[in-house]
Order: C-alpha cells, then structure tokens, then sequence
C-alpha cells in the first residue's frame, strides 16, 4: 500500500488526493501538520522523509517521491484507472504547461513558507498577506482563463474527462476563496471548477473531508 504523508489544507496534497480517488488507490496517511509544534515538516525525522520540508511525499516500499506534479504523473504510469495525461503529445503538453502555471508560478508565492517569511521579515500584517496573495493567484487565474478561451470549450480543462489540469485548478480556486479573491468573471474556470467538485473524486478530496481537518 503507498503511504502518504500530507495535511488537509495543502494545494499539494489536496491535488493527490483527487489524483489518488480518481485512480481508486488506497493509501495509509500520515498527517503532517503544518502549524503544531513549530511544523512538524521541519522535524529531523520528515526531513529525512523530504529535506525541502514540504509535502506531499508518498512512499510504496523503498521508494520514494516527493513534488506533486511528479507523484500524480507516476501514479498515472503506474496505476489503473482513468488516464489523467492525454495520450496526444501536443495536448498533454498543453497540459503540464497549464498545471505548471499554478503549481509553479501561482501556489509557491501563497506557500505557508512564503507567508510567514513576509511576516516575520517585512512585517506583513494579515491584512497585507491576503493582499499579497489576491494578487497573485488573481493574475495566475487570469492567465489560466486565457489560456483555456485559446481552446475549444470542454466539459473539463482539456477535453471530456478531468486531467492533471483540473487536478491543479480545483485547489487553486479553493484557494481564492480561502484568501478572498474574486474570480466571478472567470466563466470557463468557474464552470470547469463546479463541474469536478460535482464528481465524488474531488469532493471526496476538499481539505473539508480530511480526517485531520480542523473546525
């Protein structure tokens, strides 16, 4: 069985575990929460788990793999199930370019680390952090709507069926809500988004339903 180390409100882990219920794979969780104890990802024992601090890390064995994007495509070779990459390699680039605006340029700079840098550093008071981030994860969706509007429209990101896009952009939304950021105008986005939470997989996946949530 793959044992998962992640925390309800993570982006990231939240993108596995949409990944992981679309491909009907069972896991043992460990919870790593991000708050208690100073964070319990700067312990010595999971930074030897990841040295960068962060989750998710899923572990099957000896093996062991951290970085979201990187899991969820070697779940996708190396479990049944849906396909969550195209088999075109033209779309499935698409793809990875479109899940890698949010992963890469959008989520890092509302990233927990990022945040209490800017408060302890610049003296960001609450106020300024939600600033910080509507900004960002503004602009980032902005551009995901346009890159979507260069397409024809689908019932989800890139086609039929949910995609690693989707797994990516459902969490970013979430996250808009969460610090308050109005996307109201982002039709396709906005569609695209109630159209997978509608589906068990992602719901099943919001921070709401996670055993280690908190009230």
């Amino acid at each position: 069985m793959i044992k998962v180390h992640g925390y309800f409100r993570s982006s990231s882990a939240y993108r596995l575990r949409i990944a992981l219920n679309l491909k009907g794979v069972e896991t043992d969780f460990t919870s790593v929460h991000l708050r208690k104890d100073g964070g319990q990802q700067k312990t010595p024992a999971f930074r030897a788990l990841n040295p960068q601090a962060l989750v998710p890390v899923v572990q099957e064995g000896d093996f062991r793999l951290t970085q979201s994007l990187a899991i969820i495509e070697w779940l996708d070779e190396t479990q049944p199930g849906p396909k969550l990459m195209p088999e075109d390699p033209n779309l499935r680039a698409q793809v990875r370019a479109f899940a890698q605006v949010i992963a890469c340029d959008v989520h890092p700079l509302q990233n927990l680390r990022v945040l209490d840098y800017l408060k302890a550093n610049f003296e960001a008071d609450q106020a300024a952090l939600d600033a910080w981030c509507g900004r960002w994860i503004r602009d980032g969706l902005a551009a995901c709507e346009a890159l979507l509007e260069q397409g024809p429209e689908h019932p989800f990101c890139f086609g039929d069926h949910p995609s690693l896009a989707d797994i990516c952009l459902v969490p970013q939304v979430f996250s808009a809500a969460r610090f308050g950021v109005d996307i109201a105008d982002l039709q396709r986005i906005n569609r695209i988004s109630s159209a997978c939470e509608a589906l068990p997989a992602f719901a099943q996946a919001h921070p709401k339903n996670q055993p280690d949530r908190e009230d």
